[in-house]
C-alpha cells in the first residue's frame, strides 16, 4: 500500500514538473493564456485542469495497455500508420528546439545571477542532464520528487504573501475580450500544447509502470497540483495588473515585492523547472532515436546534448517562434484524437 502511494506521488509529481516548465516561473505563460482575460481566467484554469486530469490520465492509461515504448506509438494509435508518422516528426523537432533553448535558459540563469560563463552552465546542466538519463525513467522520476515539492512549497508561499498584501481593487481592469469567449479558446490552446509536449514522458510512463490504478490516480493528483499552482500564480499576477504586462518576466517583479529570501527560492525555482523540462524532452528524444539507432543509452543522450550544445550557441529562439504553432496544431489533434478515443482492453 506504501509502495504504491509513493508510486502515485511520483507520477503526479513528474505529471506536474514536465508540464510546468519555465514559462510557469516567469509567469508569460499565464499572463498570456489566463491573466489576460482578468476573471474569467480562473474558468479558463478550471476548464485546463479538467482537461489535464481526463487526458493526462487517459494518456496514460491508453500507453499502458498497447505497451508503448515511446511516444510513437501512441501517435500511431491515435492518427494511424501515415499521419502518425507526421506527428511525430513534428513532436520531435520540437522536443529537440525546446532542449536547445532549455540549455540556453539554464546558461543564462548561471551567467545572470551567478556571474559565471553562459557556457559554463550550459556545461554543467548537460553533464547533469547526462547523470539523470544514465537512470532513465527512475531518474526523471527522483528529479520531480525532489524539484515538484519545492514548487508547491514556492506556490504557496506566493499565495500566502499575495492574500497578505495584493491590492485587489485593481482587477476590476482586466477584463478584455473576455466577452467574445476568447478565454475559453486560450484554455483548450494551453490544455493543447502542454499535452502534446508531456507525451515524451506520459507515453513511457504508462508503458513502464503499467499498475492502472497508479496512473490513474497519479494523472488526477498532478492534474489538480498543475490547476492549483495555476490559480495561484494567476492570483498572483493578477492583483498586478495591468501594469505587470509590460515586464518581460512578470513573475519577477511580483517576487521581489516579497523580499531577497523569496526571490533567491525563485531563481532556484526557474532554474529546476528548466531541468525538469529538459530531462523529460532528452529522455523523449532518446526514445525516440532509440528504436531507429541501436545505440546506448548513453552514447544517444551524449549525442543530443552535443547536438543541442552546439545549436545553443548559435541561438534558436527565432526558428522556435515558426515551430511551436505547428506544435499547437499537433497538440489540438492529440486532444480532440483522445477526447474521442477509446481506451483498448
Amino acid at each position: 500500500m506504501m509502495r504504491r502511494a509513493i508510486l502515485i506521488a511520483q507520477v503526479a509529481m513528474t505529471y506536474m514538473g514536465t508540464v510546468i516548465g519555465a514559462g510557469f516561473a516567469t509567469g508569460q505563460g499565464t499572463i498570456q493564456f489566463f491573466t489576460a482575460y482578468g476573471f474569467y481566467g480562473y474558468a479558463a484554469i478550471l476548464i485546463c485542469t479538467l482537461l489535464f486530469i481526463w487526458l493526462g490520465t487517459k494518456m496514460m492509461l491508453i500507453s499502458a495497455r498497447i505497451g508503448a515504448f515511446s511516444y510513437e506509438e501512441l501517435n500511431q494509435f491515435l492518427f494511424g500508420p501515415f499521419f502518425g508518422k507526421a506527428a511525430n516528426l513534428i513532436v520531435f523537432v520540437i522536443l529537440f528546439g525546446t532542449t536547445v533553448v532549455m540549455l540556453a535558459g539554464a546558461g543564462s540563469i548561471f551567467e545572470e545571477r551567478l556571474g559565471a560563463p553562459y557556457i559554463a552552465g550550459i556545461a554543467a546542466t548537460a553533464a547533469l542532464t547526462y547523470v539523470v538519463m544514465r537512470r532513465q525513467l527512475q531518474g526523471i522520476l527522483a528529479v520531480n520528487s525532489i524539484v515538484v515539492p519545492m514548487m508547491l512549497l514556492f506556490t504557496a508561499l506566493i499565495g500566502i504573501h499575495t492574500l497578505r498584501s495584493a491590492d485587489f481593487t485593481s482587477w476590476h481592469a482586466v477584463q478584455t475580450e473576455a466577452g467574445h469567449w476568447r478565454w475559453l479558446i486560450s484554455s483548450i490552446s494551453y490544455a493543447a500544447l502542454n499535452l502534446a509536449m508531456v507525451e515524451a514522458v506520459l507515453v513511457p510512463l504508462g508503458g513502464e509502470v503499467k499498475d492502472e490504478k497508479v496512473l490513474k490516480w497519479g494523472g488526477i493528483w498532478g492534474g489538480i497540483g498543475l490547476g492549483l499552482m495555476l490559480v495561484v500564480s494567476h492570483t498572483a499576477l493578477l492583483s498586478k495588473m495591468p501594469e505587470i504586462m509590460e515586464y518581460a518576466i512578470p513573475m519577477a517583479e511580483v517576487i521581489q515585492a516579497f523580499g531577497p529570501v523569496l526571490y533567491a527560492l525563485f531563481i532556484v525555482i526557474v532554474y529546476g523547472e528548466i531541468f525538469t523540462t529538459l530531462i523529460g524532452n532528452v529522455f523523449g528524444i532518446t526514445r525516440q532515436i532509440g528504436t531507429i539507432l541501436h545505440f546506448s543509452n548513453d552514447i544517444l543522450v551524449i549525442l543530443i546534448l552535443f547536438g543541442c550544445f552546439l545549436i545553443s550557441l548559435i541561438g534558436f529562439s527565432s526558428l522556435l517562434a515558426y515551430l511551436y504553432p505547428l506544435f499547437g496544431f499537433v497538440g489540438i489533434a492529440l486532444l480532440v484524437s483522445l477526447m474521442l478515443s477509446r481506451i483498448p482492453k
